[in-house]
């Protein structure tokens, strides 16, 4: 639904006009998409009332991760803004505005100004900006070429020996078809939920093809990159805990030298462009093997400098969970790959999860195909002791009266072994349990929610405020001189010296930095699904908007549960249950259909 805007509202644009200044008022659009269609209008002296509506929608559909405007998604928001909107001056109804047949609408805005300058181009009943439409059309042909160029030589019988070593046994045959597939093709995209075994494959596909690599005599250098500081300092631990599992030999092949950097770091940042890097087409990277991590996170245009960026001969492996949330920014990606290609070419799956119990496991698979029955059934004959709970609550006071003693105990544990300063111990205890939301703010925000923790804590105990010890604490900037990055989590604690620090990292290896020292964080007893995704913990809660938040989405909802190792208690009435899993994320893409199965 959208959001009537009084003219008070940040997102009003006071100076909008005519159908712009409705469309404002009655929510379907911001003032951001207000701003750019007028100035871009005004440009090319665009004057068809509906191609200036189009290219706001368009504006409004980059904004919230579409490449594209798709006109019935269209249709529906401003049926909605007619249904909803108030007029100029906050009060009244705003008449719908008039829409011809999809057909003639697209022809309408071929034919226009806008249209003929290049500002907005319509392809596959699409509706696109420029920028988004020239990424899409460079990465399917990137694409293209990579498959249709010359692929690696493998000595097969060195890698059948080689996969029987490293993947003994027939508990890892998906692994051992995944690495097989890889290692004969430049372009892979390794698919698979979480605990199906993606690292493992990885450290076993990094192995072998070093060893295929002997018998030229060339080492090849390889890149190991996600989109955010966590993931790729993840991966590198993921990948290092994976050649413990390796025979000696292949262990010591690989090494323990692994480096794993963001993909902006590896491209190379440049002080003069937000979307362009140093490494391009004319300073390709010198990578033989580039492998990225958290794959479901890459946006149409970093994937386009990305690919723009690797030698003909550079092997590229993709690795990502196709069913989770999609990038923050417009695209998504892994998913068009995935769909486009469908289980042929380069795209192969690992499917059998190895981190979840049958229940938890039963639970999002069901959510993940959309089985919204099955989902409440799950849910409804859980246990109360069991790995996966719902508490079937349909507003806050139910859910405060539900969640405070197990969040207060989470709270009061971490002081307790922050003023003792045990680290490595609060981590520990940091890791068992989460509590995510959909929302920032509102009533089901994480907002509210740590501000309640904090109250009971302080009501509970001497707690004083939020600058103190047990804090968890969430990093939201990139600070590379310490090594943490937006992502990452913490706590605060105790020095033996009698200092307030910041305890980051594994429990295995705290990194402690001194409060004075920290950068931008969060207090975090409570995180976003978004903020989560990559993450884990043993116990998770999960608290659902209502069933008519625009946020509460399948993929959202399956993110979540495959945050939980051991267990999982979802909060929220059957309603937005059943939202959840019935409704898709809306992202017009036109990517998949330009790759080839």
């Amino acid at each position: 639904m959208t959001d009537v805007l009084d003219r008070y509202d940040r997102r009003r644009a006071r100076t909008a006009t005519g159908e712009l200044a409705d469309l404002n008022a009655s929510g379907a659009i911001e003032a951001a998409d207000v701003h750019v269609a007028a100035r871009l209008a005004k440009l090319v002296d665009e004057s068809d009332p509906l191609v200036r509506v189009t290219l706001a929608l368009t504006v409004r559909a980059a904004r919230e991760g579409s490449t594209s405007l798709d006109p019935e998604h269209a249709r529906e928001l401003l049926a909605e803004a007619g249904r909803d909107g108030a007029d100029e001056d906050g009060s009244g109804t705003v008449p719908p505005f008039e829409l011809p047949p999809t057909d003639a609408w697209l022809d309408r805005v071929r034919a226009s100004a806008l249209g003929e300058a290049g500002v907005l181009i319509v392809e596959h009943e699409l509706v696109y900006l420029d920028r988004f439409h020239r990424e899409e059309v460079q990465v399917a042909e990137d694409l293209g070429r990579r498959a249709a160029g010359p692929q690696p030589s493998v000595d097969e019988q060195m890698l059948d020996a080689g996969l029987e070593r490293v993947f003994p046994g027939a508990s890892w045959t998906e692994q051992q078809a995944a690495v097989r597939a890889a290692a004969g093709q430049l372009t892979t995209v390794l698919a698979g939920g979480p605990g199906t075994g993606k690292t493992s494959t990885v450290a076993g596909l990094l192995t072998l093809l070093l060893e295929q690599a002997e018998l030229s005599g060339h080492r090849p250098r390889i890149a190991l990159a996600a989109p955010t500081g966590k993931a790729a300092a993840r991966l590198r631990e993921s990948v290092l805990g994976s050649l413990a599992d390796l025979p000696a030999q292949d262990r010591d092949r690989l090494g323990s030298d692994i480096e794993a950097v963001t993909i902006h770091r590896l491209l190379g940042w440049r002080p003069d462009s937000g979307n362009r890097f140093r490494r391009d087409r004319r300073n390709p990277l010198p990578h033989d093997i580039v492998i990225i991590d958290e794959a479901s996170m890459l946006s149409l245009t970093l994937t386009a400098r990305l690919l723009e960026a690797l030698r003909p001969t550079t092997r590229l492996l993709l690795v990502g969970d196709p069913d989770q949330l999609a990038s923050v920014e417009a695209g998504a990606v892994l998913a068009d790959l995935v769909a486009g290609y469908g289980e042929t070419g380069p795209v192969v799956r690992l499917s059998t999860s190895h981190r979840f119990g049958q229940e938890i496991g039963e639970l999002a698979e069901a959510v993940r195909a959309g089985h919204a029955d099955r989902v409440i059934e799950l849910l409804d004959a859980a246990t109360p002791d069991g790995p996966v709970e719902h508490l079937p609550v349909d507003d806050v006071l139910g859910a405060d009266e539900a969640l405070r003693p197990r969040l207060l105990e989470h709270a009061q544990r971490l002081r307790e072994l922050a003023l003792r300063g045990r680290h490595a111990d609060a981590l520990q205890a940091l890791g068992e349990h989460r509590l995510l939301c959909a929302h920032r703010e509102g009533p089901w925000g994480v907002g509210p929610w740590n501000d309640r923790v904090e109250r009971w804590l302080g009501e509970a105990t001497d707690y004083a405020g939020r600058q103190v010890l047990g804090r968890p604490l969430l990093v939201t900037t990139n600070d590379r001189g310490l090594g943490l990055y937006n992502g990452d989590t913490g706590v605060m604690s105790l020095r033996e010296d009698g200092r307030v620090v910041g305890v980051f990292g594994e429990p295995s290896a705290p990194q402690v930095h001194a409060a004075s020292t920290l950068g931008e964080v969060d207090t975090a007893h409570a995180m976003t699904i978004h903020k989560s995704q990559g993450s884990q913990a043993r116990a998770i809660t999960v608290l659902l908007p209502d069933a008519d938040s625009r946020l509460l989405t399948r993929e959202l909802l399956y993110t979540a549960i495959t945050r939980a190792q051991r267990s999982i208690t979802l909060v929220g009435s059957h309603e937005a249950i059943r939202a959840a899993v019935t409704r898709r994320t809306q992202r017009a893409t036109g990517l998949r259909h330009r790759v080839t199965r």
